[in-house]
């Protein structure tokens, strides 16, 4: 890619420059600050605790709150809302979430500050998914839609209301897919059919998302919109967000990684992190995101880039060397590592996945237990089984030279003539390291990997400039990234480590990653993160998948309740992707990559899904989870708890 395809700089930290869009008092664009928001859980109908949960989000940082508004009841309960909130001196604006109805968003355009439309499904009962019999995608009813929206877009100039192109890869348009298939660019052109109406109509209050939850559509078809509309002069401010990302640890990092890389791209003018957990949680995690964005804005100067050899719209792995059990076609490896001081025994490393059984005189190792542990000094005394390891410094490798240990050298050290071991050894460097006779060096070395720290706050910026000096000396050395924090806060650190590397494996570069943290955050932690974001960032599938949503006013069972017990059930499963999602409107097209999935259908039932198919539909809540469980069993996807290792 160029550079100023999709932002003003690969490696600079430069804002995107966009229109402003006014959304009641609280303006958005890129010459205001990045704007918070959230989405209710509560049913819209229920004015005292709507206005109750409207008043936390605020406190709490959101700038905007949205709600579900499924039919006429709920758009003129947002009016009472309104009113309520005013009595309270409260102004926040609000935000209408319409889907399949033009007639209610045309009747929450006369309440609310913002109205949200989903281009895969806008226009009248019985119009959805904007079906034609056209090849062409042009036939009447696409044309009925666009008369539709026209009429929208007259009510919101009419009342000064902001409008949200909301585009959710789940939900395309069937014309959409015929043309492009579900894929980024059949989300980037959804938006911009869209974006072209609104600009024959000279109708600028306009905002529009990219929503996935796979991270890498949603950050492919992120850069492509804003490609896109570059190319055509549009310059309407973006939304971000990772749809169904669930809760927990898999919530923080999907949406850190995915929204991460674009802000410190300088693209995005709000967010909201969409977590299956109180809505205030959202806002918390969202202002640890903001605030590291803020620091990450004022990294040292990085060289500048006029292209990079990376295709930002679709994942191709970077072609490297194989060593040992390391690079070429290996999946990425996770290294973590002992305060030093410490002589490690097979005790210390159960930190690390690593369990050893005296009885047995035997190792145990699971998914998620790390492939090496760096360490100052072992003295283990069982042997470790490949292809685990432990790296030590060069020196302490030269005192012992066991089979299991590896070396680790600086930069200064390898250009020494040293002994290695000729399978594989590790390379520290930095930035100051990476000149011709080192890469020199190391391109010829079919057992080094290269372990690269990075120093700038701008990291994904900084691992761009090391990748194309490797890519321009046609160095194909495996690289592990490592990256190190000073952080007591565990959330913080899972924001700041999948925002600053998430971009990278995105890319399909990195060969593995070394996290390590000199605050107070358990070692298992820190390796569960690493093992995350490889995770979100398709790299290295290492346990089950939960596509969940937030819940909102449309959820009729308590969705986290259900996916605790899901997870309880099911979390030995590696690899399987269950969607967990509140009700019928965006759950099945955003759990369309799933293997199973558990939607609400209404109060007090469930439909369950294998991938896209409905298998079985109305089941009692009461039942649902077993029947999704047996659903399993029947399809060979079970494997008992104990048969796993």
């Amino acid at each position: 890619m160029k550079a100023g395809e999709y932002t003003g700089s690969l490696t600079n930290y430069r804002r995107r420059m966009t229109g402003v869009v006014h959304v009641g008092n609280m303006p958005m664009g890129s010459t205001f600050p990045i704007r918070l928001q959230s989405m209710a859980n509560t049913d819209t109908c229920r004015i005292a605790d709507s206005v109750s949960q409207c008043i936390r989000l605020a406190e709490a940082g959101a700038h905007y709150v949205r709600f579900a508004v499924p039919s006429v009841r709920e758009a003129s309960c947002l009016k009472q809302i309104r009113q309520k909130l005013m009595e309270a001196g409260r102004d926040n604006p609000l935000i209408a979430d319409v889907h399949f109805n033009a007639d209610i968003a045309a009747l929450a355009a006369g309440v609310v500050e913002k109205v949200r439309i989903n281009p895969g499904n806008y226009g009248k009962t019985g119009i959805r998914n904007g079906e034609d019999s056209s090849e062409s995608g042009e036939g009447d009813t696409f044309k009925q839609v666009q008369s539709e929206f026209k009429k929208l877009l007259s009510l919101c100039r009419s009342n000064r209301v902001a409008l949200r192109i909301g585009v959710n890869h789940g939900s395309l348009a069937s014309r959409i897919i015929r043309r492009y298939g579900d894929t980024p660019e059949g989300m980037a052109e959804s938006a911009m059919e869209f974006l072209r109406v609104c600009r024959h109509a000279n109708f600028d209050q306009v905002v529009v998302s990219m929503k996935s939850s796979n991270i890498l559509v949603m950050v492919q078809a992120t850069r492509l919109v804003v490609s896109k509309m570059k190319s055509e002069n549009m310059s309407y401010p973006v939304h971000l967000g990772v749809t169904e990302a669930g809760e927990g640890e898999d919530g923080r990092i999907k949406s850190a990684a995915g929204m991460g890389v674009l802000l410190a791209d300088g693209i995005g003018d709000t967010i909201r992190v969409s977590l299956t957990e109180d809505p205030v949680a959202e806002v918390i995690m969202a202002k640890k995101l903001m605030n590291h964005i803020e620091d990450i804005k004022l990294h040292e100067r990085l060289p500048e880039l006029d292209r990079y050899f990376v295709d930002p719209y679709e994942q191709h792995k970077r072609p490297v060397s194989s060593a040992a059990y390391t690079g070429g076609k290996n999946i990425p490896l996770v290294i973590g590592a002992v305060a030093s001081g410490i002589t490690v025994t097979e005790e210390h490393l159960a930190d690390f996945g690593w369990h050893y059984s005296r009885k047995n005189d035997s190792w145990t190792f699971d998914e998620r237990s790390a492939d090496y542990v760096f360490v100052r000094k072992a003295a283990l005394k069982n042997r470790l089984p490949s292809p685990k390891g432990i790296i030590v410094p060069v020196e302490e490798w030269n005192r012992s030279k066991s089979g299991y240990i590896r070396p680790l050298l600086n930069a200064g050290q390898y250009l020494e003539d040293k002994e290695l071991p000729d399978d594989l050894h590790f390379v520290a460097a930095g930035p100051e390291d990476l000149k011709d006779r080192f890469i020199k060096k190391i391109k010829a070395d079919p057992a080094a990997v290269l372990i690269y720290k990075c120093s700038n706050k701008n990291a994904n910026a900084e691992l761009r400039v090391v990748f194309a000096r490797l890519h321009n000396a046609d160095c194909r050395v495996p690289v592990i990234i490592r990256n190190e924090y000073h952080e007591d806060d565990l959330e913080a650190f899972q924001v700041k480590s999948a925002a600053d590397t998430g971009g990278t494996f995105i890319d399909g570069l990195g060969n593995g990653l070394w996290l390590s943290n000199l605050g107070n955050i358990h070692n298992s932690d820190i390796i569960s993160t690493a093992f995350g974001i490889l995770q979100a960032c398709r790299m290295r599938i290492s346990r089950t998948e939960y596509i969940a949503c937030p819940s909102c006013g449309r959820t009729h069972f308590d969705i986290m309740r259900t996916l605790a017990e899901i997870k309880k059930r099911t979390s030995h499963l590696k690899g399987l992707k269950i969607g967990v999602m509140g009700c019928i409107v965006n759950g099945p097209g955003e759990m369309a990559d799933a293997d199973y999935g558990y939607v609400g259908s209404g109060k007090g039932k469930i439909t369950l899904y294998r991938s896209k198919e409905v298998i079985r539909r109305g089941i009692p809540e009461e039942k649902a989870v077993d029947e999704l469980i047996s659903l399993i069993k029947e399809n060979g996807d079970w494997v008992d708890r104990d048969d796993v290792v």
